[in-house]
């Protein structure tokens, strides 16, 4: 029995996924709920501002917001993206001890889940989610680029940095799942011409335009009216956030690149610990029908490398930004499966040794943090 689980322990590393992730949350309701508690309490009692969208819908539902909202909203919000991708997975490769190694390394992979978890309540997962219904519906028709619009609109209201952490995803999603399925003709590549351009001009309006208009004391003062207790001041010490220019954001990312630039062999070896994937990834890639798909697909992950070099460039919240461009590589992954082949790419081994030992290494890692590695 023990060399049967040692030559193929996939079930085992997916049983310690769980009880890691288990201790990810026990480990994330003991620590203060800073930039998602405030999240909570912005909205737009004082016109179109940035990053207002969740706390004005849920403005609608309270006028009191408490502190432990933000780990029921985001906690079902983990749930619901856990469970929007074990549906992915099915439709795309099925559960069977063949897949098991792939569902591992992508589902079981500290950039995931299991980095969600720790982040509960940030905004980033709420790109993934969109993503991943996108990957499920149907994409036929021009209600799935509208659909994909609509997304985007959403996601950069919710923060505007998601025109570069999801919308180059959801751009690509939407080229592979319709437009390389369907055909290009004048009437659905006008509109997602119109839809890109409108998404951008949100962008610009939220970032340039999406300002808090009043003074931060009276600021302040609102966010406490809405606190259920506002007593809680150490909960509002990142709302100066609203007021910061983009300049100043560049500057403090740049302030402290030296320090944040060590993680970096970090971030590089948990990517090497990945290589089953990225190899499964190529050779996916390799074995499409059209040459024209493959150019166009290794285009894409180009630029979504590229906007998250960018997003770099301008916010230091760097270990969130890595994670969610591997999650984007794996949901790629599922959209590049459904393309057309010239023949069946090999799995991910299920009982070679190497791959195996990194596969414990990365379910045996709990999450890869918010700035610096861990």
């Amino acid at each position: 029995m023990t060399v049967r689980i040692l030559q193929n322990p996939w079930r085992l590393l997916l049983a310690i996924n769980a009880a890691v992730i288990v201790g990810v949350f026990v480990h994330k309701i003991q620590l203060p709920p800073y930039v998602p508690y405030i999240h909570l309490l912005v909205d737009y009692h004082f016109g179109f501002i940035k990053r207002a969208l969740i706390g004005a819908i849920v403005a609608l539902f309270t006028a009191k917001v408490p502190v432990w909202l933000v780990f029921a909203l985001g906690g079902a919000t983990w749930l619901a993206t856990l469970g929007l991708y074990a549906r992915l997975f099915q439709n795309t490769f099925g559960f069977s001890g063949r897949t098991l190694p792939l569902f591992v390394f992508t589902a079981g992979s500290p950039f995931f889940l299991k980095n969600f978890m720790h982040t509960l309540g940030h905004f980033d997962i709420y790109g993934c989610a969109l993503a991943i219904v996108l990957l499920l519906m149907p994409a036929g028709s021009l209600v799935f680029v509208a659909t994909a619009a609509l997304f985007s609109i959403i996601l950069v209201l919710i923060h505007h940095i998601h025109l570069l952490m999801y919308v180059p995803t959801i751009v690509t999603i939407v080229v592979i799942r319709h437009y390389l399925a369907c055909g290009c003709d004048r009437s659905n590549v006008v509109f997602g011409v119109i839809a890109l351009a409108a998404v951008s001009a949100l962008f610009f309006a939220a970032q340039f335009m999406g300002t808090m208009p009043i003074p931060e004391a009276d600021f302040g003062a609102y966010l406490k009216s809405r606190m259920a207790d506002p007593a809680r001041t150490d909960l509002l010490q990142f709302a100066y956030i609203w007021y910061q220019p983009l300049a100043k954001e560049v500057a403090d990312t740049w302030g402290r690149l030296p320090h944040n630039i060590l993680g970096l062999p970090v971030f590089a070896l948990l990517i090497w610990l990945h290589t089953p994937l990225w190899r499964y990834l190529a050779s996916l890639i390799g074995t499409l029908a059209s040459e024209r798909h493959k150019r166009l697909v290794i285009a894409a992950l180009v630029g979504i490398s590229v906007a998250y070099l960018v997003m770099f460039a301008m916010v230091f919240d760097y270990s969130r930004w890595i994670s969610n461009w591997a999650v984007c590589m794996f949901l790629i992954l599922h959209a590049v499966k459904m393309l057309p082949t010239k023949q069946e790419a090999a799995l991910i081994p299920a009982e070679d040794r190497k791959t195996n030992i990194f596969g414990l290494i990365l379910t045996l890692i709990p999450r890869v943090g918010i700035v610096r590695p861990f």
